[in-house]
């Protein structure tokens, strides 16, 4: 399995490799550096390789050909049988395809618009308007895999760690504001109005990661909400993100990790990307954030819209609202045991 780009998109990926590992010995799954934590917790992975391909992202490295045979000769010494590439709509399968076929894969699938030649057995065509989850798992479909009888079909990750000793025992709500792609976080200001109306109501942590650490700092300093930014890897973050009872975020990896561990999401969603594509998958959710502002379907990376309207027109008591609600529609549905949410066993 294939999947070369951010730890959202190789979320997004879960149902298609569980859909594969029913009805294989072993799973190897190829991802690029962004993806690598992503990859180590889904069900159904038993090894992951790493490599940073040079056609993948807006700063790829140069093409390297000694790190293409190195990458060939790693690959070749898994014995793999089959390959399914799995790619979003605008990009293409065929050089990963190419360097599968010159490892010695027999056979490969993937999504492809362009004539695929030799390096492709099934050309697989993607239907419109699909998300991204449903596109991969489609493609797994026509592959010959089908999901276990008892899968659930949503997002999964590897059971998250206990972080009593990080959020302690009384209920919370998390807002993350950062993203790896700045068009779609929103604005400090906005993430400010957004957690200080949440504290008026709820108990709020403020994630991040690594590198967002004096975003988090300045949101928590500002508002009297708890910083967790930097405390903890992706797996952690997971431990987080189970046990709050709703998630405010933009559309980035930890929204969609939260759907991975069954905790409704208010998605922050900036149009740059369709959001029928990128929405938070298989968990209730509430889309906020103008989907009509110019910027709409440009991928841009950063906003091109002065004073990043999609995000900012968004108010707190908007967010308020959109929490309250999901909260009210959790507690009317059976609770499931945190260890088991979102995970297949």
């Amino acid at each position: 399995m294939v999947r070369l780009d951010s730890a959202g998109d190789v979320l997004l990926a879960g149902p298609a490799v569980r859909a594969v590992a029913a009805s294989s010995s072993h799973v190897t799954f190829l991802c690029g550096p962004q993806g690598a934590a992503a990859a180590r917790l889904l069900p159904g992975v038993d090894r992951v390789i790493v490599w940073d391909a040079p056609w993948v992202g807006l700063e790829p490295p140069p093409v390297r050909p000694a790190e293409v045979e190195t990458l060939v000769e790693t690959l070749a010494v898994e014995y793999l049988d089959r390959a399914l590439v799995l790619t979003s709509f605008h990009q293409s399968p065929l050089p990963t395809a190419l360097v599968l076929r010159l490892a010695g894969i027999g056979w490969i699938g993937a999504d492809s618009v362009d004539y695929p030649g030799a390096l492709l057995d099934l050309r697989h065509q993607r239907g419109p308007h699909r998300h991204e989850a449903d596109a991969a798992l489609d493609l797994a479909r026509d592959a010959g895999y089908a999901p276990r009888a008892d899968d659930p079909g949503g997002l999964a990750v590897l059971p998250p760690p206990d972080v009593r000793d990080l959020v302690g025992d009384e209920p919370y709500v998390v807002v993350h504001p950062g993203a790896a792609v700045p068009a779609r976080a929103p604005g400090v200001d906005t993430a400010v109005e957004i957690t200080a109306a949440l504290r008026e109501h709820h108990r709020v942590l403020v994630t991040g990661g690594p590198d967002e650490t004096a975003l988090t700092a300045a949101i928590a300093r500002r508002t009297g909400a708890e910083d967790l930014g930097g405390r903890t890897g992706l797996h952690g973050l997971a431990g987080i993100l189970a046990g709050a009872g709703a998630v405010v975020a933009g559309n980035t990896g930890p929204a969609h990790l939260a759907a991975a561990v069954g905790t409704p999401v208010v998605s922050l969603f900036a149009p740059v990307v369709p959001a029928e594509r990128w929405a938070p998958y298989g968990v209730a959710s509430v889309l906020l954030g103008d989907q009509r502002a110019p910027c709409a379907d440009t991928r841009a990376r950063t906003c091109p819209v002065p004073g990043h309207p999609c995000l900012s027109s968004i108010r707190g008591a908007d967010v308020v609202t959109a929490v309250d609600s999901l909260l009210s529609r959790v507690e009317q549905r059976p609770t499931t045991p945190l260890t088991n949410r979102g995970v297949i066993a």
